[in-house]
C-alpha cells in the first residue's frame, strides 16, 4: 500500500495546493485500469519531460560556456537517462508513494527504473502546474545539482560497457564478466537482472532486455570505481 501522500511534502519541501494534481502524478496506469479511473500519470509525465528538457538545456548552456551544442546535447541525454532519473526518484523515496495496481505491486513495479523515471517526470509536470515554472526550475536544479554536480562526468554513461571495458583492460588486464542472475516477469515483458564483475567490484543492473541490463550494471560499476579512482571519468574523452 502506498504511503500517505501528506508525508511527501516533507520529501519535496513543498505543499501542493492542488492535491488532486499530486494524486494524479502518483497514479500508475495499472491502478487506473484496475479501478476504472479516467486518469493516470502518463499525461503529467509527458509534460514533466518537456519542462525537464528546457530547464536542463538552459542550465547546461550557462554552466558550460565553452561547450558546443553537440556536447551539451550528450550531457543532457545522460542526465535524463532512465537510471539517472530513477536515482533521483529513489533519493526522494517516490516509489513508496506510487499508487499501483495489485499485479504491478506484487511484481515489484515500484522499484523498476522505468517506473521510477516516469514517476519522477510526472511529479515534475504536476509541480510545474501547481507552482509555476520558476519554482519547478528551482526544484529541478536542486535535485540535479545535489546528485550530479558535474554533469560532464555523466558522459561516461553514454557508453558504459565500452568505458568499463577500457578501464578494466588498463587496470586489471582483463575484461568485465557479465552474468544473468534471473529473468522474471511475463514473457512479453521480461525483467533481466545482470551482474558484472570487474576486479574487486561487482554491480547489478535490471532492465527489460539483457543488453540494457548489462549497460546499467556497467554504469553502476563505473560509479563505484569513480568513488576511489575519478580517472575513470576521463575515459569519456576518448569515446
Amino acid at each position: 500500500m502506498a504511503e500517505d501522500i501528506e508525508k511527501l511534502k516533507d520529501k519535496l519541501n513543498y505543499t501542493f495546493q492542488n492535491r488532486a494534481l499530486l494524486r494524479e502524478a502518483l497514479t500508475h496506469r495499472s491502478y487506473a485500469v484496475e479501478n476504472h479511473l479516467s486518469y493516470d500519470n502518463q499525461r503529467l509525465e509527458f509534460l514533466g519531460d518537456a519542462v525537464l528538457e528546457i530547464v536542463l538545456t538552459e542550465h547546461l548552456y550557462h554552466l558550460y560556456k565553452e561547450y558546443n551544442e553537440g556536447l551539451m546535447t550528450k550531457m543532457r541525454s545522460a542526465l535524463v537517462q532512465q537510471d539517472a532519473l530513477a536515482r533521483l526518484a529513489r533519493k526522494l523515496e517516490l516509489g513508496s508513494f506510487l499508487i499501483t495496481g495489485k499485479g504491478e505491486l506484487e511484481s515489484g513495479g515500484t522499484e523498476r527504473d522505468s517506473t521510477l523515471a516516469d514517476l519522477f517526470e510526472a511529479l515534475l509536470g504536476a509541480y510545474y502546474l501547481d507552482a509555476g515554472f520558476d519554482a519547478a526550475r528551482q526544484f529541478i536544479l536542486a535535485q540535479f545539482n545535489a546528485e550530479f554536480p558535474e554533469p560532464h562526468r555523466l558522459l561516461t554513461g553514454l557508453n558504459p560497457k565500452g568505458i568499463l571495458q577500457e578501464y578494466s583492460q588498463r587496470r586489471w588486464n582483463s575484461a568485465p564478466e557479465y552474468t544473468v542472475l534471473s529473468i522474471s516477469g511475463p514473457e512479453h515483458n521480461p525483467s533481466f537482472e545482470v551482474e558484472v564483475k570487474v576486479g574487486s567490484i561487482s554491480a547489478l543492473g535490471t532492465a527489460h532486455t539483457r543488453r540494457r541490463a548489462e549497460s546499467q550494471a556497467a554504469r553502476h560499476a563505473i560509479w563505484q570505481i569513480a568513488e576511489c579512482d575519478p580517472s575513470i571519468n576521463e575515459l569519456k574523452l576518448h569515446n
